[in-house]
Order: structure tokens, then C-alpha cells, then sequence
């Protein structure tokens, strides 16, 4: 169990929402457009947290390094834009975790790595976002995690010392960031690396295996 805790931060994509339907479908249709076969949703999943680079890798095997990359990236972009929220969800037990943090007088915000770009306009657009305290993206601060800083900037948001927020995310980075600033960090293994990563090998200070399990340790079962 966690003690003194005044604040929660979460990830967002596959800690809060999963956004992997949408994200491979982005990328997806980039193949259908160039009359490839379409791929499967299980092929992009485990790769939805690392975005453009994890979906373009799945799509058409790229790197970074490639020279088309930029351009794909850009079309990649452009599809996600539009159709960002049409198969994106919480997790099942999100909404209530948010309740009982809500109803427990606990501000509670977001530290992602998605650009501002993305992470305003999909928050917006769903409810699950309305009492969040702070909503931290990928280009908030000049580092991105594994960096500190977006989580030190999220708690300087809530007016909450870093030891007094816990952090919860689906990533190795996300836990190392997480301790970098000096926050409790909880891991959640039924993210989307979960299946395919010993995230005890993470070194966080607690793992769930769902978003509800995460009220025990804060003491609000």
C-alpha cells in the first residue's frame, strides 16, 4: 500500500485507454491505399505505445532511419487525426478506478508521450478526461520520458510534491521516469506490453494486473 498519496498520474495509452484499434487502422490503411493486404489488429497491438515509429515498423517494416519515413510518418498522422476516437475505449474498469480517485478527494492527471497534437483532442473528446488535473504530453516540457521531467511538471501542475503522486504506466519508461522523479510507480501489466515483457524486471514498486486492482494500494477498496 501506498502512504500519503495526494495524487495519481497515469499513461494513456494502454494504462487508460486503448487506443490500439485505432492507432493499427491509421496505419492499416496506409497498406489498403497501396493495395497491400490488410494486417491484423493482434499484429499492431503490442506495438501501439510506441506510436508512428511501432505502427509504421508493423505496416511496412521501417525505421526511423529509412528515407520515406518522414513522408509515411506525416500520412500516418493525417489518418489517425481523423479517426483518433472511433474505436479508441478505457480499459474495463477505468472509469470506475476515476470515480473512487474523483470521490476520494485525489487529483489525479496524465503524463504521455503522444504530442500535444494528439493527447488535447482525444482528451477532449472523452468524458473520462473531464476531472483530470493536468494533461502532460509528449512535447509539454523539451524531454520526453524515460526523462523526469513531464512528471515533475505534471506534479508542479497539481501543486502535489513528486513524492506524493504515484505514477502508473504500461512501459519500462514509464517506471523509470517514475522513479527518476521520485514517485511511487505502479506497473500495469495488462498494458499493452504485458503479455510480452517481465515487467517485474521494471523495478516498480507494485504491479496490476487491472485498472481496479489499483485502489487496494491506494487504500480506497
Amino acid at each position: 500500500m501506498f502512504h500519503r498519496i495526494e495524487a495519481v498520474l497515469f499513461d494513456l495509452d494502454g494504462t487508460l485507454i486503448d487506443s490500439a484499434p485505432d492507432l493499427g487502422a491509421a496505419a492499416d490503411k496506409m497498406r489498403t491505399d497501396r493495395g497491400l493486404a490488410p494486417l491484423p489488429l493482434v499484429d499492431y497491438r503490442p506495438m501501439a505505445g510506441a506510436g508512428a515509429r511501432g505502427m509504421l515498423g508493423v505496416a511496412f517494416g521501417l525505421t526511423p532511419e529509412h528515407a520515406d519515413y518522414g513522408a509515411l510518418k506525416e500520412e500516418f498522422f493525417a489518418n489517425y487525426e481523423a479517426c483518433m476516437t472511433e474505436r479508441t475505449y478505457a480499459f474495463d474498469g477505468v472509469s470506475e478506478l476515476i470515480a473512487r480517485i474523483d470521490g476520494a478527494g485525489l487529483k489525479w492527471g496524465v503524463v504521455t508521450n503522444k504530442s500535444e497534437r494528439f493527447t488535447l483532442p482525444l482528451t477532449c473528446r472523452m468524458p473520462l478526461f473531464v476531472t483530470a488535473r493536468a494533461i502532460i504530453s509528449g512535447d509539454t516540457t523539451p524531454h520526453a520520458k524515460p526523462h523526469p521531467a513531464p512528471l515533475l511538471e505534471a506534479a508542479r501542475q497539481l501543486n502535489v510534491q513528486p513524492g506524493r503522486c504515484v505514477y502508473v504506466g504500461d512501459d519500462e519508461r514509464d517506471i523509470v521516469a517514475g522513479r527518476a522523479a521520485g514517485m511511487p510507480t505502479v506497473a500495469a501489466s495488462y498494458g499493452y506490453l504485458g503479455a510480452i515483457a517481465d515487467t517485474l524486471h521494471w523495478k516498480a514498486d507494485a504491479t496490476i494486473v487491472s485498472p481496479t486492482a489499483l485502489l487496494n494500494l491506494l487504500r480506497l477498496a
